[in-house]
């Protein structure tokens, strides 16, 4: 069958595997946006590729969600909207600069009770893990949360994460809170980012060395001595 496939079709396919859900407004903008009907061409390829058994899909949202044919995800569950919300963050940054290295639900530890950031990417030059927070929680479970990463860091095991630079000294990504809520929370050892999306990220950080102060470690440059520099 993959030789009735494009490589379009390949990409689409390798792009619902990575992010588990994916509405059809978003393959039209990420991959039929140049074609002069691009809802009707997103939807024919979808068809046949749904046809083809190389996809499922659920129409219990409209438009519809294409899924990985071997999701172990109900049709109906919410945590197709918990995917959605990842893929919307990444196609915020989309509109800024393509990430690298994307990793939709990392696990750097690979063991049970470590972090789980809902993504990780190298974003304009610096690694990031993001995590999305819709519902609120209490400042002592968000504390807990960061206390994971701190943990991480002193553990010394991200510095062989496959991503890491081969050159140059081992960086610890900086963690970005999706929230539309601040919480008083603090590290003096990682860097911690509250924004409620990636346009905020992207206004806060966009101007001058003054704007950038309230994000650097309060202690030595422990993490790698990274910098945040999204313009």
């Amino acid at each position: 069958m993959s030789f009735r496939l494009s490589q379009r079709d390949k990409d689409i396919i390798g792009f619902i595997n990575q992010f588990r859900a994916v509405d059809r407004d978003s393959l039209v903008e990420l991959f039929f946006k140049q074609l002069k009907s691009p809802i009707n061409a997103c939807n024919s390829v979808m068809v046949r590729l749904y046809r083809l058994g190389l996809i499922e899909r659920t129409q219990q949202y409209s438009p519809t969600v294409y899924l990985p044919v071997d999701a172990k995800i109900k049709k109906n569950s919410q945590k197709i909207l918990h995917f959605l919300s990842i893929l919307d963050i990444y196609k915020q940054m989309c509109t800024y600069s393509a990430p690298k290295q994307v990793i939709v639900e990392d696990k750097p530890t690979g063991r049970k009770g470590g972090i789980e950031p809902d993504l990780f990417c190298i974003f304009k030059g610096s690694p990031f893990w993001i995590e999305i927070q819709r519902n609120q929680y209490s400042e002592q479970k968000m504390q807990d949360k960061v206390n994971l990463y701190e943990k991480l860091f002193f553990s010394n095991e991200w510095k062989t994460l496959q991503w890491q630079p081969e050159d140059r000294a081992a960086i610890f990504p900086s963690v970005i809170l999706i929230t539309p809520i601040r919480y008083a929370i603090s590290s003096e050892h990682i860097r911690i980012i509250q924004v409620a999306t990636i346009h905020e990220l992207m206004e806060k950080y966009k101007g001058s060395g003054k704007q950038q102060k309230d994000v650097r470690p309060r202690t030595r440059a422990s993490s790698g001595g990274i910098k945040i520099n999204l313009t």
